[in-house]
């Protein structure tokens, strides 16, 4: 009998002959991912199974990026130091001199000169703190909201990067340096990693973000193939998906009927070939692309959401109004089963306050503070916390000396040297604190943890291994694998 005819070429030549835009794009990936389209491999090796490699303590991760640099001193890392000893150089302080430090030409590595870092006075802190919750974790007044989430939250207070110009951007997000190879996002290596769990959507969604070339790695899958891209999604659109639309000169029942009739010709060639299961496949991935195109904008369709909800993510306010948005439909998009939610919430570097600091800061806060803590509420009462982690990051902290190239005085510059961010939800300790900075909040101590390690804290959350994800001639993060921060995991 007559084989049927299955796809032999390559997935790039498909996408060229099926032209659907994203919808193809969509289902070539679960072609592939099915084995009917094929890859470029080395003999003898196979890309991941799709499955966790060990029991998964969470199945989806909402990635909440703050673009520009927040000041770790003014959010998450109180220094009574830096007031107490403000105006003074380092060297007049009883501290050791941190640009003296070892640590300090061991973890610079800048795309611009090797030493930037040189204030000349210790600029105090422009926010006070108080202790909150149980945990007693101080936070800053410029978070009301969060700080009452306090004992959700697990604090690493000892992050570092090595580049101090907004590169640091993609390092957070792939561990590379500027000066490297390109390598994939974490998002990429997860939708590399792990198999869908909603066929349905995509399982690398971006809500706002990023707005600049150079930042574009932050969503980008690099030699992973551009099936493991993020997705970004525009929300308040009648299109929110690229491409997921069909053409104007089509109607909906004209493409329906499309679908239908490539159905009915795949249903006849599994007829006479029962036993293909490629086929079976192929037949289920055309019926779950369809889909896709009204799965996707009624996921984020947040009129059926409640007063209370809106009100209590902030939509009723301007200043909140754009990251409510996107952190309600975060919650929605792992509430279906995405894997990876990447949320940039504020503009890109609006953090990036050289100068009038204070001012600054208290804007951005109040543009985040209310709909993230919303965020963390709104899991809990869905009861997704057991599910979902949240991760709360930027790409460095800033200088505890006054930024000198400013005439305003009033401001701190980059710095990768040490730096806070934070995860809440399942997996993790909450009310926790893990690591320090130094008395003036200059390096990272207690060991310090480069960036890919809190890329492997997250994969061994979903159950996987960083070492263990490659591809041919390529291995993730030769340089630096990372290792999970066991210390917050639960």
């Amino acid at each position: 009998m007559q084989q049927s005819p299955v796809f032999n070429g390559t997935r790039r030549a498909f996408l060229a002959d099926f032209g659907m835009g994203f919808t193809g794009l969509a289902m070539g990936a679960m072609l592939h991912r099915d084995g009917i389209l094929k890859a470029d491999a080395a003999p003898g090796w196979s890309p991941p199974s799709g499955f966790p490699v060990h029991t998964p303590r969470t199945k989806s991760i909402i990635w909440i990026f703050l673009s520009g640099g927040y000041s770790h001193l003014e959010t998450f890392d109180p220094k009574p130091a830096l007031t107490k000893y403000a105006g003074k150089t380092f060297d007049d302080t009883p501290f050791p001199n941190p640009l003296k430090s070892p640590l300090h030409d061991i973890r610079s590595r800048s795309v611009i000169q090797k030493v930037r870092d040189t204030f000349p006075e210790v600029f105090p802190l422009q926010f006070g703190f108080q202790k909150y919750g149980q945990s007693g974790i101080e936070v800053s007044d410029c978070l009301p909201h969060l700080a009452h989430c306090v004992d959700d939250l697990c604090l690493v207070r000892n992050m570092f990067t090595t580049d101090n110009d907004h590169a640091a951007e993609n390092q957070m997000h792939t561990g590379r340096h500027k000066l490297d190879s390109v390598e994939p996002s974490i998002g990429s290596w997860v939708n590399y990693g792990l198999a869908g769990i909603n066929d349905n959507l995509p399982q690398f969604v971006v809500l706002g973000g990023p707005t600049r070339n150079n930042t574009r790695t932050s969503i980008e899958s690099a030699y992973l193939g551009p099936r493991h891209s993020g997705i970004p999604l525009q929300i308040g659109s009648a299109i929110p998906l690229p491409y997921g639309k069909h053409s104007p000169d089509m109607l909906a029942d004209e493409q329906r009927n499309q679908f239908r009739l490539i159905r009915e010709l795949n249903s006849l060639a599994a007829k006479e070939n029962p036993k293909d299961a490629k086929l079976r496949a192929r037949i289920r991935s055309y019926e779950l692309a369809f889909r896709m195109q009204t799965a996707v904008p009624e996921a984020l369709d947040t009129s059926g959401e409640s007063a209370a909800i809106k009100t209590m993510y902030g939509f009723d306010n301007k200043t909140t109004k754009i990251a409510a948005q996107r952190c309600l439909a975060a919650r929605r998009m792992v509430e279906r089963g995405v894997r990876f939610v990447q949320v940039f919430p504020t503009s890109y570097g609006a953090w990036d306050t050289h100068s009038k600091l204070k001012t600054r800061h208290a804007n951005c806060c109040a543009q985040v503070d209310q709909p993230v803590a919303a965020l963390l509420k709104d899991l809990k009462q869905h009861g997704l916390m057991n599910d979902v982690t949240v991760v709360f990051c930027t790409e460095f902290g800033r200088t505890p000396g006054m930024e000198a190239r400013q005439a305003s005085k009033d401001g701190r510059d980059h710095h990768p040297h040490g730096f806070t961010v934070w995860l809440a939800g399942a997996g993790l300790k909450p009310g926790f604190v893990h690591g320090a900075t130094d008395e003036l909040g200059f390096h990272a101590i207690e060991g310090g943890h480069y960036v890919t390690d809190l890329h492997a804290t997250v994969l061994h959350l979903l159950g996987l291994e960083a070492r263990r994800l490659e591809v041919p001639g390529r291995k993730r993060l030769e340089i630096d694998h990372g290792e999970p921060i066991e210390d917050i995991i639960a």
